[in-house]
């Protein structure tokens, strides 16, 4: 088969090219950047098209003879200037692929938004179909829930397109802005993270990198279109993340709790002097609203239909930490 990859120098983007150029596809990764497409270089089965969601044209070319597309790109940064970019690249620019799509006259469509979209849980695991009675947090999940609405309708007009929702995804990879998580163990790991956000007990899904391209992969093979499916792995509390980072690696960070009002008003801080200064902050308000929430979120339904794998959060950070290690600068 032949795919056409957008975000294809992402974390998930590059693991992704990567899988399906072992399985023997042929991957027409889109990139902006030529300085990022090193390690798709290395990978035989691809091939390189530049261009920009933003550039119809671009994507016409990419898609020539393709069977299939996984649209992984997305504007995903916590914060920007200017709040419409957001909606320009992950609502615009995901209609503009799956615009291009259909005129290609392509098969299957496999859309990566966020778990970011689905509901807080309440006590029990949240997943696919819980109704959710909190306004978005952020921008970009904002956006992606506006992407979301877009396929449903373009869905029922035909075009065969399967959502994938992927939780707090860590890993071996790229250590780009999508791959916090492992930014955030390997921090630990130095002894320079010191910050348990809230109480700590404030409970996420983290998924391994393996898992989630696998479930990109079975959802074009096995999805039914106009559905989505998360893309997890375990339900954790912070603080026991890092007290199991502790026995895995027989290091010890002392962390210091802060309260939510006081991330509150560092976060705010940091988002004045952004606006002022152009300069991206480490924390918004939203994102601080964020961890005032539970977000456990279940899988059943990915494992049911798809067949989706999810590794032993133990196994995965094992995994994670050695690959740190062994790529130390």
């Amino acid at each position: 088969m032949k795919y056409l990859l957008t975000g294809a120098t992402g974390f998930i983007g590059v693991e992704l090219a990567k899988q399906l150029a072992q399985d023997g596809h042929t991957v027409h990764a889109l990139f902006r950047n030529e300085t990022k497409t090193a390690r798709l270089k290395s990978f035989e089965n691809v091939r390189l098209f530049k261009g920009d969601i933003l550039d119809t044209d671009s994507l016409s070319g990419a898609l020539k003879g393709c069977d299939g597309v996984f649209h992984t790109a997305a504007f995903a940064k916590p914060w920007d200037k200017d709040s419409q970019t957001f909606y320009k690249h992950n609502v615009q620019g995901s209609l503009n692929v799956f615009e291009a799509a259909r005129k290609a006259g392509v098969k299957r469509i496999v859309f990566t938004s966020t778990a970011g979209v689905i509901s807080p849980s309440n006590g029990v695991a949240s997943n696919e179909n819980t109704p959710r009675k909190l306004d978005y947090f952020t921008h970009y999940e904002r956006s992606k829930a506006q992407a979301e609405e877009e396929v449903a309708k373009l869905v029922k007009d035909g075009l065969a397109i399967i959502t994938v929702n992927p939780t707090r995804v860590y890993g071996p990879g790229q250590l780009a802005q999508s791959n916090g998580v492992t930014k955030m163990i390997k921090l630990y790991l130095q002894g320079k993270f010191k910050i348990l956000p809230g109480n700590g007990k404030s409970v996420g899904n983290y998924a391994f990198i393996d898992d989630v391209v696998q479930g990109h992969i079975k959802a074009m093979q096995k999805g039914k279109p106009g559905e989505r499916y998360i893309l997890g792995g375990e339900n954790i509390s912070f603080a026991d993340f890092f007290d199991l980072l502790s026995d895995l690696t027989g290091k010890s960070s002392k962390l210091y709790k802060m309260p939510i009002p006081v991330m509150r008003v560092a976060a705010k801080a940091m988002e004045i002097r952004a606006n002022l200064t152009g300069s991206p902050p480490l924390l918004t308000p939203p994102w601080v609203e964020r961890y005032m929430y539970n977000w456990e979120l279940s899988s059943e339904k990915a494992i049911r239909q798809l067949d989706y794998h999810i590794t032993p959060i133990e196994e995965g950070l094992s995994t994670t930490i050695d690959w740190i290690f062994k790529n130390r600068r």
